[in-house]
């Protein structure tokens, strides 16, 4: 297991460096984006029209932030991760679209977005969950903000970070998935187990 400090944008050499079970710490800018971010970037992408900020080697956060506003700035005061599979279906589309190279949220990601991952050089960081304040405590500042129609949980936060973590790789860009491995030795233990019983 290896520790990395890397800073946003991440090139697709960096990523296949990562490998299952490294732990891995985030500086610069990163995106969050949950189920309506996904859904309306992949209809303007159909559409041919731009989105309002580059993904092309970034870190695309599974994360509905709680934020406040004073003044004219934004201040982010809760930052956890929501659970990744809500995205499932849609997030190799979204990694082939906009080139994003690191996605982050909790739970885990299955088969499409694992595959996804290993042809583009992207990988999956699993960020604990219930450490809100942990991850809150990285955020330096909010840069941008889009898509508030959508509520404050569902928009389009850019926000600066610094030492975000620690996250852990689950999923690599060489096809190995924590995951996936933990739930196929479980369902192979429960038949296991079954033929005990009988």
């Amino acid at each position: 297991m290896m520790e990395y400090y890397i800073k946003t944008p991440i090139s697709e050499e960096e990523v296949r460096k990562l490998e299952a079970g490294d732990v891995v710490y985030i500086s610069g800018k990163i995106i969050t984006g949950r189920d309506q971010v996904h859904r309306r970037a992949l209809e303007f992408y159909k559409e041919g029209k731009p989105l309002p900020v580059d993904l092309r080697g970034m870190a695309i956060y599974h994360c509905g932030p709680i934020a406040e506003k004073k003044g004219d700035e934004w201040r982010i005061v809760g930052f956890g991760p929501t659970t990744s599979a809500r995205m499932e279906s849609v997030e190799a589309d979204f990694l082939r679209a906009f080139g994003v190279r690191l996605v982050i949220g909790k739970g885990g990601m299955f088969e499409r977005t694992t595959q996804a991952m290993k042809e583009l050089g992207a990988a999956y960081l699993a960020h604990p969950g219930g450490v809100s304040v942990l991850a809150t405590k990285s955020v330096k500042r909010v840069l941008e903000v889009h898509w508030l129609d959508l509520g404050i949980p569902e928009a389009m936060w850019v926000v600066e970070v610094e030492n975000f973590g620690p996250t852990m790789v689950a999923i690599d860009s060489h096809g190995r998935n924590l995951f996936m491995e933990v739930m196929k030795r479980a369902e192979s233990r429960r038949k296991e187990i079954f033929e005990e019983l009988k």
